[in-house]
């Protein structure tokens, strides 16, 4: 029993340091190769969003709005991917360790 809550113990301590590193990890959509990008944690906390001048037009606000969400969504994407990095082998380690939480 001893040796299960010792193993417990390293696993939240493996998790709360995934937990910091995704919380200061950067990742960065775009959209319109390059014309807007977003840079946001992979724990998805926005921290820039770029639009290059040459994409603003008056005329078509809805271009503009598309790449925006694109960005977003991209950004999006690589942060639950680096998460999933992160966090996925420790979650099936907590599964394989213990019966039932797989």
């Amino acid at each position: 029993m001893q040796a299960i809550l010792q193993q417990a113990q390293v696993m939240q301590q493996q998790l709360l340091a995934a937990q910091a590193e995704l919380a200061e990890a950067e990742v960065t959509g775009q959209a319109g190769n390059g014309l807007v990008t977003v840079t946001m944690t992979a724990a998805q906390e926005v921290r820039s969003v770029a639009i290059d001048p040459k994409v603003v037009d008056p005329e078509d606000v809805e271009t503009l709005q598309d790449l925006v969400v694109g960005a977003f969504q991209d950004a999006a994407r690589k942060a639950a991917e680096l998460q999933q990095q992160k966090m996925g082998p420790l979650a099936s380690a907590l599964g394989g360790g213990f019966p039932g939480l797989g």
